[in-house]
């Protein structure tokens, strides 16, 4: 069977667009770090458009959060964003510009505590321009 490596690769468009990565997160991925994607270096991200939007409402029994970042800081861009209603969830970190250096890989960490959950899913999303400046 073959893997979708292309979410490994840092992406540019060779046209002047904001650029996104996006990857799908369930109940079941409780304490796993899933990959997004990889912002390319130079590039900048817009934190209003990006975050998690929450299609199905996550119900484990105390807590039913997001964290989004790296590898190194796992809550980089969001920290414990809410999952339990269905709605949109912007990341919440006042990282200085959200302007990366080096590529990038970007992760979604959820979090749930409490009476084990059976339902939730949502969509990662991290919207970029590339190479700015």
């Amino acid at each position: 069977m073959a893997t979708d490596t292309t979410q490994l690769i840092a992406r540019e468009h060779s046209i002047n667009a904001v650029h996104c990565i996006s990857a799908t997160v369930g109940f079941a991925d409780d304490g796993t770090a899933v990959t997004v994607g990889v912002i390319p270096a130079g590039s900048m991200i817009l934190k209003p458009i990006s975050g998690v939007h929450v299609n199905t409402a996550f119900d484990a029994g105390t807590t039913n959060t997001l964290n989004i970042g790296t590898s190194s800081d796992d809550n980089l861009y969001g920290t414990l964003l809410a999952l339990g209603t269905t709605t949109f969830v912007p990341c919440d970190e006042a990282v200085g510009g959200y302007l990366v250096t080096a590529d990038t890989t970007i992760t979604a960490t959820v979090v749930l505590t409490g009476t084990a959950a059976t339902a939730g899913s949502g969509v990662v999303t991290i919207n970029y321009i590339p190479r700015v400046g």
